[in-house]
């Protein structure tokens, strides 16, 4: 098989995975309550009791281990739990990726058969089948590096809000209140569990749990800790800042010393060349003519 016809499946199998799972992740709960709040919409009937999507959602979790089902939820939990992707919703999309992606590369290849066509099928099933996790996975790492990001600000204006004489609970609900972004809706949620009752070494090792970078475990121990031994919060606010102020200083320097190797390659492949032909072309075509 050439690698033109290869590059073709792959060229029509990717974009194909795509708009399923974006058909299949999209969220229209919203649109479909401000039709009704408009009166554009009519009222919904009642769904059947063996409905189509609850018969997906039932094969799909018999088709899943309980231990992959349940490291897909951890993941989930990482991403935020994204109102358009439900557990239920990546379960179901993940066997359909894979089968849509087979038979159309099934079809495809059905003009020349062969083992090599049956290798590509099912590494391109493969690959489809974990895409929602490859997507789940990009995610959490972008929401924990947002965290990264905005936990020094976070303890500084709970460091100010408790010298202030502020409790610690009060101060967290004033930093998440007057910030954005994960880290305070993560806050929030924390909050939340300890109103309706939950004991706060849980909800804070649960927060540790869910946001899942050394950074914030690091604080989450600290706090644990000088609610079990009676510490200062205040002296523990200000050592957790200054020190995620210094790691975020370290990881600025990290990330500037790894620029100049990053731009090596792009150097040496793209710039470099074009430097020689025009600095070396005029001197070679005149040796090529002067020996012609």
């Amino acid at each position: 098989m050439s690698i033109i016809a290869i590059g073709a499946i792959i060229a029509i199998v990717v974009p194909l995975s795509y708009f399923t799972w974006s058909f299949v992740g999209a969220d229209r709960s919203v649109r479909r309550t401000i039709e009704q709040n408009l009166g554009l919409a009519q009222p919904a009937q009642k769904a059947a009791p063996s409905s189509i999507p609850e018969a997906f959602t039932g094969a799909a979790r018999r088709m899943t281990s309980k231990r992959y089902t349940a490291w897909l939820d951890r993941k989930l939990a990482g991403a935020g739990r994204p109102r358009s992707w439900p557990l239920d919703r990546v379960l179901v999309a993940k066997p359909l990726l894979a089968f849509i992606c087979f038979g159309l590369g099934l079809v495809i290849g059905l003009k020349n058969p062969g083992p090599q066509i049956f290798l590509i099928l099912v590494a391109v099933s493969a690959l489809a089948y974990f895409v929602p996790d490859i997507l789940l996975h990009n995610s959490a790492q972008k929401r924990r590096s947002a965290m990264q990001i905005a936990l020094p600000t976070m303890l500084d204006q709970m460091l100010i809000s408790v010298e202030a004489g502020v409790g610690f609970e009060a101060a967290m609900d004033r930093a998440a209140q007057s910030s954005s972004g994960p880290l305070a809706d993560e806050f929030v949620r924390t909050l939340q569990d300890i109103q309706v009752g939950r004991p706060r070494r849980e909800a804070y090792l649960d927060l540790a749990q869910r946001a899942a970078f050394p950074e914030l475990r690091s604080f989450v121990r600290s706090i644990v800790q000088a609610d079990q031994y009676g510490i200062a919060i205040a002296n523990v606010l200000r050592a957790q800042a200054r020190e995620m102020r210094l790691k975020r200083r370290q990881r600025a320097e990290e990330h500037a010393m790894k620029i100049p190797v990053k731009i090596l390659f792009p150097l040496v492949f793209s710039i470099l060349p074009a430097l020689f032909v025009i600095i070396l072309g005029p001197t070679v075509m005149n040796i090529v003519k002067v020996f012609s």
